[in-house]
């Protein structure tokens, strides 16, 4: 008051101590790739491109089968995700219940970072994202679909045929 200063905003960002924990990422489990005297991988419908914290810090998290929740743990398996990457791993050796292909996997304290530090890599699309609070859920972000990822996309009239269509790609190089 003395120096008519108005009272400061102060912003924070709530990071991973204050919300990680919050967070649970449900991927469904797809093709599954077992090496003998190797290892098995589980890949599923997500991976780096919505949690990056692997590839980059080498994060490491808890999961379980969502459907399967009371299951004893049977194997020891990768969780791998669906970008043609050597690094798209969200876990390396967890022990979960024997998988099969359309289970229910959820990885648990995924609520911070994942959604700021998504990508389209690959082409993409990002998840959308539920609130869960007293037995109820709010959507929060909704699914991007395919057309929202190459809506910025410019293709020049120099390939675009006269009928409209697009040439190809080993066309255009003739050009």
């Amino acid at each position: 008051k003395e120096y008519g200063l108005k009272k400061p905003c102060i912003l924070i960002e709530p990071g991973r101590s204050i919300v990680g924990n919050s967070g649970t990422t449900l991927y469904t489990i797809g093709a599954i790739k077992d090496i003998p005297n190797v290892r098995k991988y589980v890949s599923v419908d997500g991976g780096m491109v919505d949690n990056i914290r692997p590839a980059l810090y080498n994060a490491r998290y808890e999961a379980a089968i969502a459907n399967r929740m009371k299951d004893g743990k049977d194997e020891l398996v990768t969780i791998a995700g669906k970008c043609c990457e050597s690094g798209d791993i969200l876990i390396r050796n967890i022990e979960i219940p024997k998988v099969k292909e359309g289970d229910i996997l959820s990885i648990f304290s995924t609520g911070a970072y994942g959604e700021s530090m998504s990508s389209n890599y690959n082409r993409i699309p990002r998840p959308g994202a539920i609130f869960v609070s007293g037995g109820s859920c709010f959507e929060i972000s909704r699914r991007e679909t395919y057309d929202e990822v190459i809506k910025n996309d410019v293709i020049p009239d120099k390939f675009i045929k006269k009928d409209g269509r697009k040439l190809c790609p080993d066309k255009c190089l003739k050009l």
